[in-house]
């Protein structure tokens, strides 16, 4: 006996095929010499229905079951069966591995035994196939619980395409035959695989093997199916009743027993004995020319006068076909699969109600239901909750092949404190080609901070009838994917200042012990330190060989404590926390600095977020973030401090982006929410790339960039579409004529403050005016790409007809391809149709996109034409400090990053209260700093917070939570 499970895979035998042939024995079973398959255990049924015989193994070639009892004609009968169906399985592997070469499909027998008959048998017949069998033995009083959780590994490996549970019947349990997943049970012993069988729905079930072994032996004996008599003894469970649907459905008459019966017979054209062991049969109970098929142990001695065969090998053949069946169904499963997106009704109320309100309303999809009416495999989605579900990255290498679909990109002209609605653009846009035209399409958006929420802005879930839902869980911590960055941010902070003072009150020595400690009297390099090594130039992997001078290099980073850049984070407006003061304990012996904290969302580990294309990559970003200076002027990053691995375990999670759903059950991509000012404002590589390949050829990706055209797109198409390598096929841009009114000259507008009049009453004037300033502007930002605008006039109630056609008149005039109204908010995607046909429209002509700059170009010139081609500007003035840092970046290699520019989104230019079209000023650059993790260089035009304040009367104060329904009211 085993007392541990044992694991050992069987290379495939590269020996010749076998088949099943017809004679004219009658009796067909088991030689005392071959090992019982399939008996009267609940257990060993297979897979895949049997199919036709074709080409030249014809019925009218194969040897038939006659009235002779001569021996080898018994024999002929199983081996031509073999090398029929061998054959076939054969060709069926080819056409299989055509088409996925990398694919080996692999049986995984599980027995409780040591004996090893049955595993020579089915690798015997898997090497004639080209298969891989896999063993997993476990001690002969293995429990249910054993049993389980090899079966769940199993489950879970997707390299075992069929499971094979050789068991004592006592051992298999419902629980144990219903833990197996049905796509994996080829012996067809699950409840549900039974259920398909007797149902006639095979298209995802399989055959027992040894039903379909005894189907095929019965069909080779001369007497007709239709009509026939057939008795079966013994095998009450899934294979008795697999037999008995397949022997109705061809129209036999079966008789059962739980014993051989003289009486019954005599009755029967054929016998057909389930049970295990022997099981005399004199033959003047049989009729003449009956077929007598034993499927347990040994059938008769060889003093009755009957020859022997064995029904194993044709039954190990059928398993190994059901196999290869079952690996074809993965294979195609693994293919794009056509979109059953169900969509959600809508029934807009008027007056609106309030968004939290709305939400409530609707009942979501289960998000399981969403990603497979999407295309997504079980595989690839964790759920959390019911209505969320992180969706795993290997969709991209699932669909590496499929051809992604039209790429939108909604921007905005230069927005108002209030905001003119991106977001619910997205959303309505999205609703309307999904549930209204019936097209596949993805919205991706960014997840909002806790800072607004709970400040003056409030969610980023849309609002009105056009919301992801359930919008408190979309606003409200979602899948922590923020807590991940507050955490990995603020473990490399931790890491620096502890690093500056274990540096600083350590000799060489004792700082090498500790760095490199001996673990039971052996020391290592941890891969991490290795890597540090070989940045140094030192080859040298043992650390008792290293030289005085190399250990010092290695164990001093040396950081100067003002050119420390990195800053703590957390997810709060939180005023005080702009300048701070750390080691003020006396446990940090005097080690006291000035810093501060940012909002999490402005974290360089969010802007990388975003930008990775994978696990690998964002592991790499993250190491070669620079924290700050040594003392000498040399970067130190974050591999350098050790600590790279560990954020990419903190992050491991948040790099998977969550689906949700719209109002209309159109579904979302919620990932990564980097800060619009310092970072690059846009939703994750990752989230589009996923959604293209899943909309199809033929569908649309929606996704946001934050601001203004002239910060927020600008940013995506030089910055992220350079990291992804995607290209876009249409701009929305997103107006309000109360946002054209305050560009034509309007009284400012503010949060909490009544709008005045201009912005309630018709003024054409005002329209005019913004219309002929900024709205043009950003239409030619859009043009400087090469990507055909589309204007979507985000309708509000106080907006006459008037206004509204003068603003799509005179776009067109400035160059959109179209510009219509928008009443999403007020009716969903039904009121963003006139949108969605002028983005398919749109999305059918040739795109031009081009970058604005080269990557060669210098840092002074890139910044220079961003700030003439798209602000405006004369020209740009750099301070002394900004010139200085470009010299360093230019020495340190970092020339070659993107610009990503940190100024007001309230205005071309630097000036907040410059409205319209501002000309005639130069851009300032007080300071410039680099993302090198995130791959840019960012120029700070003016003042720029990073961490936000909350005002006199913020969000929280109608935020609330009822404690016995728990249910949140307030949030908007």
């Amino acid at each position: 006996m085993r007392l541990s499970t044992l694991r050992h895979a069987c290379r495939n035998l590269p020996t010749p095929s076998v088949h099943q042939p017809r004679t004219g024995v009658r009796v067909f079973g088991l030689a005392k010499s071959s090992l019982p398959l399939g008996p009267s255990s609940n257990s060993q049924l297979l897979l895949r229905a049997a199919s036709s015989v074709s080409g030249t193994t014809s019925a009218e070639k194969a040897p038939k079951l006659g009235k002779q009892t001569d021996g080898p004609g018994y024999e002929n009968t199983i081996s031509f069966s073999c090398r029929e169906n061998v054959q076939r399985t054969k060709e069926e592997m080819v056409a299989l591995q055509r088409g996925h070469p990398a694919l080996k499909p692999t049986l995984a027998i599980i027995q409780a035994d040591e004996d090893d008959r049955l595993l020579e048998l089915n690798k015997k017949m898997a090497g004639k196939i080209g298969l891989n069998v896999t063993q997993i033995c476990l001690p002969r009083e293995c429990t249910e619980d054993e049993i389980i959780e090899e079966v769940l590994k199993l489950n879970e490996d997707p390299r075992v395409h069929g499971v094979y549970l050789h068991l004592p019947p006592a051992s298999l349990t419902s629980r144990v035959l219903n833990t197996l997943r049905p796509e994996k049970d080829v012996d067809g012993v699950s409840d549900l695989n039974v259920g398909r069988l007797v149902r006639g729905d095979m298209n995802q079930g399989f055959i027992p093997p040894l039903a379909n072994a005894v189907m095929e032996l019965l069909a080779r004996h001369d007497t007709p199916m239709e009509g026939r008599t057939v008795l079966v003894v013994g095998g009450e469970g899934p294979l008795g009743v697999a037999l008995q649907c397949l022997m109705q459905r061809r129209g036999m008459v079966v008789l059962h027993s739980r014993r051989s019966s003289e009486v019954l017979q005599k009755q029967a054209n054929a016998v057909v004995l389930l049970a295990a062991g022997h099981m005399d049969v004199p033959p003047t109970w049989l009729r003449p020319g009956t077929a007598v098929i034993h499927c347990g142990s040994a059938l008769m001695t060889e003093d009755h006068g009957m020859e022997m065969s064995g029904v194993g090998p044709l039954t190990a053949a059928l398993r190994m076909q059901n196999v290869v069946q079952s690996s074809s169904r993965w294979a195609q499963g693994q293919q794009y699969r056509p979109w059953t997106l169900r969509s959600l009704k809508l029934q807009p109320l008027s007056p609106v109600p309030s968004d939290i309100e709305i939400s409530r309303a609707q009942t979501p999809k289960p998000v399981d239901q969403l990603a497979q009416e999407i295309g997504l495999l079980q595989e690839e989605t964790e759920a959390y909750g019911r209505t969320k579900a992180k969706v795993r990255l290997s969709l991209l290498d699932r669909l590496r092949e499929q051809p992604d679909g039209k790429y939108v990109l909604v921007a905005g002209i230069t927005p108002t404190p209030l905001g003119e609605g991106k977001s619910t653009v997205v959303i309505g846009l999205v609703q309307a080609l999904s549930a209204h035209l019936k097209l596949n399409s993805f919205a991706c958006l960014r997840q909002p901070s806790q800072g607004p929420t709970f400040g003056v802005k409030g969610g980023a879930a849309g609002g009105g009838y056009a919301q992801v839902i359930p919008m408190e869980e979309f606003n409200l911590h979602l899948t922590g994917d923020i807590h991940a960055i507050t955490a990995a941010n603020n473990l490399v902070a931790a890491a620096i200042d502890a690093r500056m003072l274990h540096e600083a009150t350590q000799k060489d020595k004792a700082l090498y012990s500790r760095l490199v400690p001996s673990v039971n009297g052996v020391r290592r390099f941890s891969p991490i330190q290795i890597a540090r090594l070989r940045r140094l130039g030192i080859s040298e992997i043992d650390p008792s060989a290293l030289m005085p001078q190399e250990v010092s290099s290695f164990v001093r980073l040396d950081l100067d404590p003002a050119k420390v850049t990195w800053q703590r984070v957390v997810d709060t407006n939180d005023r005080f926390l702009r300048k701070i003061t750390v080691g003020q304990a006396s446990t940090e012996k005097g080690h006291v600095r000035e810093t501060q904290f940012d909002i999490a969302v402005a974290s360089e580990i969010m802007a990388i977020l975003a930008l990775a294309d994978g696990l690998g990559d964002m592991k790499t970003r993250l190491g070669r973030m620079v924290v700050g200076s040594s003392r000498s002027g040399q970067p130190v990053t974050a591999e350098d401090l050790g600590v790279s691995g560990a954020l990419a375990v903190l992050m491991k999670d948040a790099i998977k982006p969550t689906l949700m759903q719209t109002l209309e059950g159109s579904p979302v991509f919620v990932h990564a929410g980097p800060f619009a000012n310092i970072a690059h404002g846009n939703s994750s590589v990752l989230a589009d790339k996923l959604a293209l390949k899943l909309v199809g050829e033929d569908g649309f990706v929606v996704t946001e960039a934050g601001f203004g055209a002239d910060i927020g797109m600008e940013k995506f198409f030089n910055i992220k579409c350079r990291a992804s390598g995607l290209r876009p096929n249409v701009v929305v841009l997103v107006a309000t004529v109360r946002a054209l009114k305050m560009h034509g000259g309007g009284p400012n507008v503010s949060a909490g403050s009544p709008l005045p009049r201009e912005y309630i009453d018709e003024n054409l004037s005002l329209v005019v005016k913004g219309c002929s300033s900024n709205l043009r502007k950003q239409i030619q930002i859009a043009h400087l790409f090469g990507v055909p605008v589309v204007v979507a006039l985000n309708v509000f109630k106080t907006d006459t007809q008037a206004e509204i056609d003068l603003v799509c008149q005179m776009a067109k005039e400035s160059g959109a391809s179209d510009a219509v109204p928008c009443h999403h908010w007020a009716r969903g995607g039904r009121g963003s149709v006139e949108l969605a046909q002028a983005v398919k429209q749109a999305g059918s002509q040739p795109s031009h996109f081009q970058f604005l700059y080269s990557q060669e170009t210098p840092i002074v010139e890139k910044i220079r034409m961003i700030a003439q081609k798209v602000y405006g500007a004369d020209d740009i003035e750099l301070s002394p400090e900004a010139q200085a840092k470009i010299d360093y970046y230019n020495q340190q290699g970092y020339g070659k990053l993107p610009i990503c520019m940190a100024k007001t989104h309230l205005s071309l230019s630097h000036l907040p209260e410059k409205k319209g079209t501002p000309t005639g000023f130069t851009l300032p650059i007080r300071d410039i700093r680099a993302s090198i993790g995130a791959g840019f260089i960012y120029p700070l035009v003016g003042t720029m917070s990073t961490m936000p304040g909350l005002p006199t009367r913020p969000c929280f104060y109608d935020i609330d939570l009822d404690p016995v329904t728990e249910e949140i009211t307030g949030l908007f």
